[in-house]
């Protein structure tokens, strides 16, 4: 896919659904009793894929596109798989759904594409474990597939040698049916929708300092979930409103959760001129629209705790410092490396190719912003995250910059390319 630089962006845009919500929504709704009502439900491939490793457990999912029904039997109520759960690329299905399944009375198979075979699973593998879970990596290397043995499990305290919402989330969730207390340790606090949406579905929940505990649960309740807009999807919106002249976007109904909006801090700390307008909850998470204006931005340190609340947001963050004054470091961040792709390798080779000053270090980059962009041919590696970021950094090179693999944008967002060209004046 080609794209020509632009001269502004401005008008309004509706975030698809968190994706993080969205694959915890259909996960309690399908342990839940009774009918849990998904509304902005993310219809990207990725919670697609959660829906239909439920459907294939014998949980009733009505998708009209809208809204998503799903008709859950109970904590116990899950059916053994005829075949192998797929998880496709999503790295959220496979590690939350292996909690999960730890407990059932039954055998099971996680597997998914060629991607997802290579991303690590030692780190859930591990403290299921510990709670007495049979299960293995079948090609012995720590990746899927996965082969999960249902087992009575023993509540544990973890400490997690990373803030992963993933790695805490499949312990919690393998928690709700083991005996005793489950706890989970963080060096920092990472994203707690499992924490909340668990609370809003009848599950006590306790929470000190960068600890979340547990006890074995009786029963969820159904619920009626209002997805926010995925703020993952509109820091895009956001690096864009502020590095191109003459814009001003308003974001709407963005989700503003503080364990998961470091973009903003970052944002503000450079220099970004945004407000929040219609500040609300809903379903125990904070939402608001975004007015983002073009903004005059300088380079800061990104480091320390803040990285787990601004993971998926660092490749448009380094976009966004190629435009700024001065230098952005970016520390802490070897997480990077074992995402959809070594987002650290590729931002860096992809950036240096469109002329930027980035050089890659062992778990982050180190940016010089205002170096003039060029167009040139990018490999998104097909990860959804490098496709979004080098469409927002062709709005400001100079030529054609071509994107291989842009349609994996359908992961999270598919109608990502639509919605920048409405707000595109060239």
């Amino acid at each position: 896919m080609e794209f020509q630089s632009i001269q502004s962006l401005n008008g309004e845009v509706q975030i698809p659904g968190d994706k993080s919500i969205s694959h915890r929504a259909v996960m309690f709704g399908s342990l839940a009793l009774g009918t849990t009502e998904i509304h902005n439900f993310l219809q990207g491939a990725d919670c697609l894929s959660t829906i239909g490793c439920f459907k294939e457990m014998g949980i009733e999912v009505e998708n009209t596109g809208s809204v998503v029904r799903v008709h859950g039997k109970g904590l116990h109520g899950l059916s053994a798989p005829t075949s192998t759960l797929d998880v496709g690329n999503s790295g959220t299905t496979t590690r939350l759904i292996s909690g999960i399944l730890s407990a059932q009375p039954f055998e099971s198979v996680v597997n998914g594409d060629e991607s997802i075979q290579k991303r690590p699973m030692d780190r859930i593998i591990h403290p299921l474990s510990m709670m007495g879970a049979s299960i293995t990596s079948k090609h012995n290397n720590g990746c899927c597939p996965l082969s999960i043995k249902g087992q009575p499990l023993k509540g544990i305290h973890y400490d997690s040698p990373v803030a992963s919402a993933q790695v805490k989330s499949a312990i919690l969730l393998a928690g709700l049916y083991a005996e005793g207390t489950t706890s989970v340790t963080e060096p920092y606090v990472s994203r707690n929708h499992t924490e909340l949406m668990l609370e809003e579905f009848g599950v006590p929940i306790t929470v000190s300092g960068t600890t979340v505990s547990l006890s074995t649960a009786t029963e969820l309740q159904s619920q009626k979930i209002m997805v926010p807009g995925d703020i993952s999807s509109a820091a895009y919106f956001i690096a864009g409103g502020l590095i191109t002249p003459n814009s001003c976007i308003r974001i709407k109904n963005v989700g503003i959760n503080p364990t998961r909006a470091g973009i903003l801090d970052v944002c503000v700390a450079m220099g970004a001129d945004i407000t929040m307008e219609n500040v609300k909850t809903g379903t125990g998470e904070p939402v608001a629209d975004l007015i983002v204006k073009t903004s005059s931005l300088h380079g800061v340190v990104i480091s320390g705790e803040i990285i787990p609340r601004l993971i998926d947001e660092i490749p448009i963050i380094a976009v966004m410092a190629c435009f700024a004054n001065g230098e952005t470091i970016i520390k802490d961040a070897q997480e990077l490396k074992i995402k959809e792709s070594n987002r650290i390798d590729v931002m860096v080779k992809n950036l240096s190719a469109m002329g930027a000053d980035i050089v890659g270090t062992e778990d982050g980059m180190i940016i010089r912003g205002g170096l003039p962009l060029h167009g040139t041919t990018i490999d998104s590696k097909l990860d959804h995250r490098i496709a979004m970021s080098f469409a927002i950094a062709s709005l400001l090179a100079e030529g054609t910059t071509t994107i291989e693999g842009a349609e994996c944008v359908n992961i999270s967002y598919p109608n990502f390319y639509r919605d920048l060209k409405k707000l595109s004046q060239r």
